[in-house]
Order: C-alpha cells, then structure tokens, then sequence
C-alpha cells in the first residue's frame, strides 16, 4: 500500500464497509432488472425505460466500487451468498405494482445512502481522499434520483415546504 501513503490498518476499515456497499448495489442492480422485467399497467413506459437506465448506473459502481477496493490492495467480495449476508436490502417479490416498486426503491435508497456515509467516515479517518471523492460523487446522484423518484409519486396536491415559513 505504500504508493498510496495510506495506513492499511485504517484502509482496511474502509474496505470492510465498500464490501458492504458493494453487496448492497449488487441487490440494488438486480433488484433494477427484477422492476424493469415486470413492470406493468399505465406507467409501463416511463419505468421500464426508467428502471433500465438506473440499472445500467448501478453496474457501473458496482465496478467501480470493487476496482476501489483493488486499488487499495483488497480483494472484492464477488460471490452471491456473500452479498445476500452483507447487504442491507433484501430481495423483493415480481408481482408488485408500480407504486411499491417506487416505494421499495426509495427504502433502498435510504439503506444505500447510510451505507455510503459510513464508508466516507471511515475513509475520512483513513485519510482516504480518493474513497471520499468516488462516494461523495454517489451520494449526491443517489440523492437527485431519490428525489425524482420521490417527485413521480407525490400528488399535484402535496406541496413542497417554503423556505421563509
């Protein structure tokens, strides 16, 4: 690890929660699939294309979270049963509708965040300011698609708070 000038005691902590996060976008991904497969009625459109392009996002960092974990000299978790023991989500069912799909990503999303704010601690504490830029960038995306995703199911009757009341 000396070509990184990073303490492996420190890193090592920092690896143990991107497992984790890479567990939980792992469940996060496949769960994107198991949506954009059976998603039926009114809003077939929208969130078959929708859940398509948020699957595609999610390979995306589930690569670049296990390339980070290499780059630190650490070995990925790659097997499923792994990722089912670590992860903080849980599979969901295929006969749902569109609307618990929504709310069940949004849970998820919630998981995923938290997941990420404990491995940018621990890189914080590792001095690991590569860790930090990757999953601060993350968190900030996962933020906006919550928040659009939050937007889909809100009624035109809910209103969003002002700032000066």
């Amino acid at each position: 690890m000396n070509y990184l000038g990073l303490d492996s005691n420190k890193t090592k902590k920092t690896v143990q929660e991107l497992n984790v996060l890479l567990a939980d976008y792992h469940l996060y991904y496949q769960k994107l699939r198991n949506f954009h497969w059976n998603i039926i009625g009114k809003n077939f459109f929208d969130l078959h294309e929708k859940f398509e392009e948020l699957y595609e996002d999610a390979k995306v960092k589930v690569d670049e979270i296990a390339e980070r974990i290499l780059t630190l000299r650490y070995q990925p978790t790659s097997n499923l049963s792994e990722y089912l023991e670590a992860s903080n989500l849980k599979e969901a069912a295929s006969d749902i509708s569109d609307s618990k799909m929504i709310e069940l990503l949004l849970k998820d999303h919630g998981l995923i965040l938290k997941q990420m704010r404990k491995v940018v601690e621990k890189a914080n504490a590792a001095g690991d300011e590569g860790t930090i830029d990757l999953i601060g960038a993350y968190i900030g995306e996962l933020e906006k698609t919550s928040w659009m995703l939050d937007a889909w199911k809100m009624k035109t009757s809910d209103h969003l708070k002002p700032v000066n009341k």
